[in-house]
C-alpha cells in the first residue's frame, strides 16, 4: 500500500490517535517552535493541519501534503486564516522556485516520507539563503537499548502506518547538505529533537 493510501485511509482517526502526546508533549513544543517565526513559511507535510493554530497572524503559511484526504481536515482548521494557504504536492518534488521561504518546517513527518534525503534537498533548495529549517521529529536513538527497541517494532509500524521509527534524520540532514545550528533533545532521551539547519 502506497504511503498516500495509508495517510488516506488514517485521516478520519490521525488526531485520535496522536490525542495523548499532543496533551503531554506535542501541544507545548509547537507553541515554542512556532511563536516567533514571520515571513514567509512552508511547512512540508502539514497533514490534518495542527501546526496552524500556533503561527503567528503576520506570517504568510503555505501548508503542503501528499494526502487530499488528510488537507481536507487541515482546510477546516485553516477556515478563516487568509495568511494560510494548502495545496496538494509530493514533498520530494515541489513546484515552487529556489529561495522563496523564510522558513521551512517539519514536525513528526520525516519519519514517513519514502526518501527524506531528497525532501531535506528540496527543503534547502527552496528556503532563502539567510532563512532557516526546522525539523521537530522523533528519529532512532543513539541509546542502544531503544534503537533496538525501535529497530525491532520499525517494520511494524512502517508496514500499518508508513511510519520508520528509526529513522537517522540527523545523518539525514548532513546528506542533504544542510548546516545545523541548533540541536535540542526533547523526549525519551534523544528519541524526540528538534533541528535547526541552514541552507
Amino acid at each position: 500500500m502506497s504511503i498516500i493510501s495509508k495517510y488516506d485511509r488514517f485521516s478520519r482517526v490521525y488526531d485520535l490517535m496522536e490525542t495523548p502526546m499532543e496533551l503531554v508533549r506535542y501541544g507545548k513544543w509547537r507553541k515554542e517552535v512556532f511563536s516567533g517565526l514571520k515571513g514567509r513559511v512552508l511547512e512540508v507535510g502539514v497533514g490534518t493541519g495542527k501546526n496552524i493554530p500556533y503561527y503567528p497572524d503576520d506570517c504568510e503559511v503555505i501548508g503542503i501534503d501528499i494526502s487530499a484526504k488528510m488537507l481536507s481536515h487541515a482546510k477546516k482548521r485553516a477556515a478563516g486564516k487568509k495568511n494560510t494557504s494548502l495545496l496538494v504536492m509530493d514533498a520530494e518534488h515541489m513546484g515552487f522556485v529556489d529561495d522563496c521561504f523564510d522558513y521551512v518546517i517539519t514536525t513528526f513527518v520525516l519519519c514517513s516520507i519514502p526518501d527524506p534525503v531528497s525532501a531535506l534537498t528540496e527543503m534547502k533548495r527552496v528556503c532563502k539563503p539567510e532563512g532557516s529549517v526546522i525539523n521537530l521529529e522523533h528519529m532512532r536513538s543513539s541509546n542502544r537499548a531503544i534503537a533496538f527497541v525501535e529497530d525491532l517494532f520499525n517494520p511494524i509500524t512502517a508496514s500499518i502506518t508508513g511510519v520508520n521509527i528509526n529513522r537517522e534524520t540527523v545523518e539525514n540532514i548532513r546528506k542533504a547538505g544542510l548546516r545545523r545550528i541548533e540541536e535540542r533533545k526533547l523526549a525519551m532521551k534523544d528519541v524526540f529533537r528538534l533541528i535547526r539547519s541552514k541552507p
